[in-house]
């Protein structure tokens, strides 16, 4: 009910025409009135001159003079009794009345009709008017919204009034952002340097003492177990460096296809699907876009390696890519644990893992699923998950297609041999 009520709500520029038109068909209704009682008054005190004379002396015959109206036949006046002649005037003169005001009404119905008509269409045009300035703001926004670009600004030059007070405001909120999101890409580019110096220096360390002749076997493991939480730790700043280098960023608008992408990032992870006994089906039919290629990588890698590693022994894995209404979609599925619906919003999240897998650090550092959705955002798409029957995840990667949908809509098609995992 809600959203039928809002789809037939009229917009802001038909509300102020018919607020301008009510307002103007009123006035005209109220002066049409007011004259109205004006004529009516100004009839009803004003009669046409009647010159009436008695009978004369001596029993004559009566005798009536009179000034017929306009538009009445002069009656006979040997025939008429003064009485009958005066009725015949009040007739007259209430139809003259009566054809008067009702003209009146009529023409002047006619004329505020057609003057309304024309208000309807003045105060359309009025009310574009009147919302341009809001409609610079909102492009504006648009703009910057699907650009990153916080350095773009409004600068209405209007007069003072409310829309002059919104626009500056928003020009003011558009500069604090920018300040502030310059501040947090300074403060990411300082901590990466200060955080992978230290890292280096360690690795560097702990090969060295492992290359020593004579390095004992505890001190050899104890090195492995440190180098372990070093790539560890590397990783995750990895992944810090680019969700913070992916939010709020333009991407790249080189054209690429999801199926080439998918299957080169197929190819790389065999290895580890090989190690884990996961099987994989790839279903890669042509899905054209444009974007940064490293990015998408990125995140077809990213949706890849997740299904892997929270996957069970002997699971499967299914890829597949299609061009589909507008977008090239990208819907990376697996067997695995059960993922309960309420909690698929927060794998978005960064560091927030499902039930206690928290402490499994070997399996990622909490941020893939939330690089996958800054680097989607970044490209103008979306990304959507929902649990799989039997156990795991389906999510799908949607980013604006570059060719029209009519022209590639269609369903992934099985290519380069994959193998069906298993059930």
């Amino acid at each position: 009910m809600n959203r039928l009520a809002d789809r037939v709500r009229p917009t802001i520029r038909m509300r102020l025409t018919l607020l301008y038109t009510g307002l103007f068909l009123g006035a005209g209704i109220v002066l049409l009135g007011l004259t109205y009682l004006l004529v009516q008054n100004n009839l009803a005190q004003h009669s046409s001159p009647v010159e009436v004379s008695g009978s004369t002396e001596g029993g004559a015959t009566d005798r009536v003079f009179t000034q017929a109206p306009a538009g009445v036949a002069a009656p006979d006046a040997k025939a008429l009794t003064p009485n009958q002649v005066h009725g015949v005037l009040v007739r007259a003169k209430r139809d003259y009345k009566d054809d008067t005001l009702n003209a009146l009404l009529t023409q002047g119905g006619i004329a505020l009709g057609l003057v309304g008509a024309a208000g309807l269409g003045f105060g359309w045009l009025l009310a574009d008017r009147a919302l341009r300035p809001v409609h610079k703001i909102t492009e504006t926004a648009g703009r910057v919204a699907r650009s990153h670009d916080l350095t773009e600004r409004i600068g209405y030059e209007g007069p003072r009034d409310d829309v002059k007070e919104l626009a500056d405001a928003f020009d003011t909120m558009l500069g604090r952002l920018a300040r502030a999101f310059d501040g947090q890409r300074r403060f990411v580019a300082n901590a990466s340097h200060e955080l992978r110096t230290p890292l280096a220096i360690n690795r560097t360390l702990v090969d060295v003492a492992l290359r020593r002749p004579d390095a004992t076997g505890d001190v050899k493991r104890l090195g492995e177990s440190l180098l372990v939480v070093n790539t560890r730790h590397e990783r995750l700043i990895d992944g810090l460096l680019t969700l913070a280098g992916t939010e709020n960023t333009e991407a790249g608008t080189d054209p690429l296809d999801l199926a080439d992408v998918a299957g080169h990032v197929l190819q790389q992870a065999a290895a580890e699907a090989d190690a884990s006994g996961v099987t994989s089906d790839r279903r890669l039919g042509p899905a054209p876009t444009t974007g940064d290629p490293v990015l998408v990588e990125r995140l077809v890698q990213n949706l890849v390696e997740n299904a892997i590693r929270h996957n069970h022994e002997g699971g499967g894995l299914w890829v597949s890519t299609r061009g589909r209404d507008g977008w090239a979609e990208v819907e990376v599925a697996n067997t695995g644990p059960a993922v309960p619906g309420y909690e698929i919003e927060t794998i978005f999240e960064p560091f927030r893992r499902l039930g206690n897998d928290r402490v499994r650090s070997d399996r990622g550092s909490g941020l893939g699923l939330s690089i996958v959705r800054a680097i989607a955002g970044a490209h103008g798409g979306t990304v959507t998950a929902e649990p799989r029957p039997g156990g795991g995840l389906v999510v799908t990667a949607r980013l604006p297609s570059r060719l029209p949908a009519p022209l590639h809509a269609h369903t992934g098609r099985p290519v380069d041999g994959g193998r069906r995992p298993r059930e």
